[in-house]
């Protein structure tokens, strides 16, 4: 493996589990509807709310890298039905979001951040929303990547090139970590980056992709297997 300069981190399932947060999230946007618009929130519970979402998805194919888009839509949609003001639709968001950006880490991220952190520049690269400053862990990165910013998602190149540029490292030296053997270890393949997966579930590498440059469970083992290879 090229000597390893910076690492760029997948966010949501590499280091905090998604749907619990999301799940958090729509139950709090779900309150702020009841206080504030309770005919919306009446006639778009939180299943409803998720159909109306995923609707937006398929109608709006070029918002597939925005997930803040998708959501903001979302409650128009839902506005526009019941009847009720779209000047919500910021305050009802800023409820979701505070929700989606109050993470879980998994437990061996804070350690293992710490430790990798003292050696390598990190930065965040991701097709989620989450913004790192209100997860608590900004200080840990020099920034963060999203495809939301970038205008293009994961595994496309052009969000693995925005993370080189904004490192100011070739490809070849950055190690990409992230859960998703296509969008994570494939993409990084197509951009030139190395990758290691992180498997925290047992699951089965795909056998019809290029295995990852490393595969750990945790993300303490990865700091654990850096080290050895500097030593």
């Amino acid at each position: 493996m090229h000597t390893v300069k910076a690492i760029s981190l997948d966010l949501d399932d590499t280091l905090w589990p998604i749907w619990p947060i999301i799940e958090r999230a729509e139950a709090a946007l779900h309150d702020f509807l009841l206080a504030h618009a309770p005919v919306t929130a009446e006639q778009f519970p939180v299943p409803a709310m998720r159909h109306v979402r995923e609707q937006i998805a398929q109608a709006h194919p070029e918002l597939a890298h925005d997930f803040t888009a998708q959501r903001k839509l979302s409650l128009q949609h839902a506005f526009h039905l019941s009847g009720e003001s779209d000047a919500l639709i910021e305050p009802a968001f800023d409820a979701f979001f505070r929700a989606r950006n109050d993470v879980t880490l998994y437990s061996d991220c804070l350690p293992a951040l710490d430790r990798l952190a003292a050696r390598f520049p990190l930065i965040g690269l991701t097709n989620g929303n989450a913004d790192l400053g209100r997860t608590g862990i900004g200080h840990y990165f020099i920034g963060c990547i999203s495809a939301r910013d970038v205008g293009t998602a994961k595994p496309h190149p052009p969000i693995f090139e925005a993370t080189s540029q904004a490192l100011g490292i070739a490809p070849q030296y950055i190690l990409h970590v992230g859960d998703d053997p296509w969008l994570d270890v494939q993409g990084a393949h197509d951009a030139g980056f190395r990758s290691a997966w992180i498997n925290r579930t047992g699951a089965v590498w795909p056998a019809e992709i290029m295995p990852p440059h490393l595969t750990i469970t945790t993300l303490l083992q990865l700091a654990e297997r850096l080290e050895k290879v500097s030593a």
